[in-house]
């Protein structure tokens, strides 16, 4: 909805610098297409138990739940969530024909202090009749998600406003993230080099690779965007953001010895 003042009307890329949002989250509208919404939701759920599915699983897995689609409508689905299985396969991962890919650096570095390894990824939030993107980065070493952003496309802006955002808390040593054209991009990978970060990213169809982020994936999902069911993306936001509160300053990790990842990170003590 538009603000008006004294009839004179805000632009709509104030409004959303205003109220601190995506400009394209003002002009996000449902998606028309309700049975689309229903298999991706089914998609998603299926998705996080078996991240190893493909497109041709994943429309047998439909088909035994009474869905007649066809494996070209559960690609095009799965390429809107953005979502592809995680083991290895060739041609998989794109990233833009023109933007530089640089290698894996992890393979079998330890990772021991805070701000040694940040990893970023995206996964698709359903909500009720539609869907929205989130991009979290995350400090590997205390599992503490450094920043977040929301988005209701695949745009790169919103991945460039969660690296500004995760840049106020600290300068990692390595980033590393997947192949994919946000994260390739010039505007990207150039705010990264400025700061003496080395890049790594991972190897085509190799989830593993940023297994700590796919782990918060599955529990934010499990523990919060399934059971709260979202209606749209201010709701999302909200949620989400009280979610990754919680899970950073309360939710203790057997990993970590029972802290919370901000008691790690901050290095706090119960």
């Amino acid at each position: 909805m538009l603000i008006e003042m004294t009839n004179t009307t805000i632009p709509i890329r104030r409004q959303a610098e205003l109220l601190d949002i995506a400009r394209s989250t003002v002009y996000y509208k449902p998606v028309v297409d309700s049975y689309d919404i229903d298999l991706m939701r089914l998609i998603d759920d299926q998705y996080t138990k078996t991240p190893f599915y493909g497109s041709r699983r994943m429309m047998v897995s439909l088909r035994r739940r009474g869905h007649i689609v066809n494996r070209k409508r559960v690609q095009r689905l799965m390429r809107v969530m953005g979502i592809e299985a995680i083991y290895p396969k060739p041609n998989l991962s794109k990233p833009h024909p023109y933007n530089k890919v640089y290698p894996y650096l992890l393979r079998d570095v330890k990772i021991n202090r805070n701000n040694h390894v940040w990893g970023t990824d995206i996964t698709f939030v359903r909500l009720d009749k539609g869907w929205s993107y989130l991009v979290a980065i995350m400090d590997w070493y205390s599992r503490y998600v450094v920043s977040w952003e929301l988005s209701t496309s695949l745009e790169t802006d919103f991945c460039i406003r969660a690296l500004d955002k995760a840049f106020a808390e600290g300068i990692p040593e390595i980033f590393n993230s997947d192949q994919g054209s946000q994260f390739t991009s010039l505007e990207f990978t150039s705010k990264l080099e400025q700061n003496n970060i080395r890049i790594s990213m991972d190897g085509k169809g190799r989830a593993i690779d940023n297994i700590f982020t796919e782990r918060l994936w599955r529990t934010l999902k499990y523990e919060n965007v399934y059971i709260m069911d979202y209606q749209n993306v201010r709701e999302a936001r909200k949620g989400i953001n009280d979610y990754i509160d919680f899970y950073n300053i309360e939710r203790p990790h057997q990993s970590l010895g029972d802290k919370t990842p901000a008691e790690v990170y901050y290095g706090r003590n119960n």
